[in-house]
């Protein structure tokens, strides 16, 4: 008997909400959205971007809500030849 293989992860429009402090207002929580192709469920694109924001900007993380999508089919194929008529 063979093992089915895991299927491939795919890639999603990946949203994620930022919610964050900024040190001089620590009472008001501010919101930052973030778009991007990414895989569930380890979001490498996502962990690459938070990683990013705790070493380079200044407001600390309070809370990220992540949402995905599926990309819709594709409707358009390659032009091979166009022709114009008068």
């Amino acid at each position: 008997m063979s093992e089915a293989k895991p299927k491939a992860a795919e890639y999603r429009l990946t949203t994620a909400e930022i919610i964050y402090q900024l040190p001089d207002h620590p009472d008001l929580l501010q919101s930052f959205v973030w778009q991007k192709l990414d895989r569930a469920p380890d979001f490498p694109e996502l962990r690459r971007f938070l990683e990013f924001w705790s070493r380079n900007i200044e407001g600390k993380l309070h809370s990220v809500k992540i949402g995905q999508a599926r990309l819709p089919a594709r409707r358009f194929r390659h032009v091979k030849a166009t022709f114009t008529a008068h």
